[in-house]
């Protein structure tokens, strides 16, 4: 049985090949059948995971993760993420609209779920605040913090 420490582990390999693009990495730390969901994406096998980080443009670089493995139990591991990156492409918006790269420098915060089956990820959940990448980049208006 696969402990806390390592399903983490395997989880971080997996969030960083992720960013990377490192097919080799989702294939050994991914069931087949593995499902994924994100704000930005829903895949029900590992080959539709895989197409999705294919696809992948080069909207940000300069991509900085870190993470926190949280204590969870079962066949579970949870960790929180923050993440930096800059905007060096276009981004491509609904109904055809590009956004030109600003140069702007974006964070985020997030949290990934991955259940596993035996020592291989076989569902992940990640939720972060998608609007709020936007209104880093100027697509909406900033809230302000306090009245």
């Amino acid at each position: 049985m696969t402990s806390n420490a390592e399903r983490a582990a395997i989880l971080v390999r997996a969030l960083r090949a992720g960013i990377e693009g490192n097919a080799r990495t989702i294939e050994d730390v991914c069931t087949d059948d593995v499902r994924a969901w994100t704000p930005a994406l829903s895949t029900a096998s590992r080959a539709e995971l895989m197409t999705e980080l294919e696809r992948r443009d080069d909207v940000f670089s300069d991509i900085e993760l870190e993470v926190a493995p949280l204590e969870v139990s079962g066949d579970y591991a949870c960790v929180e993420w923050s993440v930096t990156m800059t905007h060096t492409g276009p981004l491509t918006l609904a109904e055809g609209m590009t956004l030109d790269p600003t140069g702007t420098s974006v964070w985020l915060n997030g949290v990934t779920i991955a259940e596993f089956r035996d020592d291989r990820i076989c569902s992940l959940r990640q939720y972060w605040d998608e609007l709020g990448v936007f209104e880093q980049l100027g697509l909406l208006p900033r809230e302000p913090l306090v009245d």
